[in-house]
């Protein structure tokens, strides 16, 4: 019985009772191997080994160019590869090796297809695929040029002016992008008041019309944060560029305004220990304050009788006032006279009962002889 496969080499993994015919053995020397069945997301692929050895820069080329030294078949002989990629991108993927193209079926999107070139070490360009979505190619296409563009820009450009601000002891930069026509001309006596003392400044038309877009900055971002750099920000500033007038506040207070320019900057920080530098060890003391407005504001909570009346607070209640006052009376007398108590040397160390406990105590007496 033949074994029937599509146009591709597709068969798929059901078909058990034909699966060893086409399968390779296992036992097979790999000069002996003609044809290699791969296995894509339970789809069996069968195609010439000379088509894929005949690009040894891709995955498989460099998988079955090498005497199979670093892939091991299945007990029916099948290399499983391409874990994740489906089995119908695999298919479009094949026909680079057999054409050169690839052909991105209306179903893939342009993203898919530039993930699993990327995976399969295949070539994403203007020459090797075909799409008809030219929108989501050509954004493909200018993300992989602009990170070539940016790797460029970082190596000429902004290095060496990184190098300059790590050697004065910074451990951040921010660095400007002006054009090439730009001059800065600033007022020694009456420099801008707004830090820019402290920027970098990189002339390049070039450079400018790269950061224009913000999708090349989302580029430029990734390609530094790869590089190990941190708290990297991209974006559009105002940068001054010379002096307009001089004002006189009332004082003889001088007041300068500059022209301002819109252009591209980058921050950038190497600093490793940038918790640490920002932080104060101050003494933890306890207060006993209300921090919280919340619930500085909030109001006190409302206690209910049994009728669903709310009971005033006990403060507010005269006759919890009149208890309050009239326990706070009696402290204070048993307070004034255990105050009082004395004493006497002169009778022998025996304590002598002030005026008032005297009274109390006969009134005991005369209540209990009664």
């Amino acid at each position: 019985m033949s074994t029937t496969s599509n146009g591709n080499g597709a068969i798929p993994k059901h078909d058990k009772n034909n699966s060893n015919s086409n399968a390779i053995s296992v036992r097979s020397s790999p000069e002996q191997i003609t044809r290699i069945t791969l296995l894509v997301d339970n789809v069996r692929f069968v195609i010439e080994r000379e088509l894929v050895t005949a690009h040894p820069n891709t995955m498989l080329g460099t998988m079955f160019s090498t005497g199979f030294q670093f892939v091991h078949p299945n007990d029916r002989g099948e290399y499983e590869v391409a874990e994740g990629i489906s089995h119908a991108l695999f298919r479009s993927i094949l026909d680079y090796y057999k054409t050169g193209i690839i052909k991105c079926p209306p179903t893939i999107s342009v993203p898919e297809l530039k993930e699993a070139c990327d995976y399969l070490l295949i070539p994403f360009d203007a020459t090797t695929v075909r799409c008809q979505n030219l929108r989501g190619l050509l954004h493909e296409l200018s993300n992989e040029g602009a990170r070539q563009q940016f790797e460029l820009f970082l190596e000429e450009f902004i290095l060496p002016v990184m190098v300059t601000s790590a050697q004065k002891g910074d451990r951040e930069c921010h660095v400007v992008v002006l054009l090439d026509d730009d001059v800065v001309d600033w007022d020694e006596e009456f420099p801008p008041q707004m830090g820019e003392e402290y920027c970098q400044t990189i002339h390049s038309t070039t450079m400018h019309r790269f950061f224009k877009y913000i999708e090349n900055r989302d580029v430029a971002k990734q390609v530094m944060k790869d590089r190990g750099l941190k708290k990297i920000r991209c974006g559009i500033e105002g940068y001054p560029t010379h002096k307009e007038k001089v004002r006189r506040r009332p004082g003889g207070r001088a007041e300068v305004i500059y022209s301002y320019v819109q252009r591209p900057f980058i921050h950038m920080s190497w600093e490793k220990e940038e918790a640490k530098s920002r932080h104060v060890d101050f003494q933890c003391v306890k207060s006993k304050s209300v921090t919280n407005l919340a619930e500085a504001n909030a109001d006190p909570p409302l206690e209910i009788d049994a009728s669903g009346n709310p009971i005033a607070p006990a403060e507010a209640r005269p006759e919890i006032r009149a208890q309050f006052r009239a326990d706070g009376d009696a402290a204070a007398e048993v307070q004034d006279a255990v105050a009082v108590v004395a004493v006497d040397e002169a009778a022998d160390g025996v304590i002598m009962l002030n005026e008032l406990e005297q009274a109390v105590g006969g009134g005991n007496e005369d209540s209990g002889n009664d």
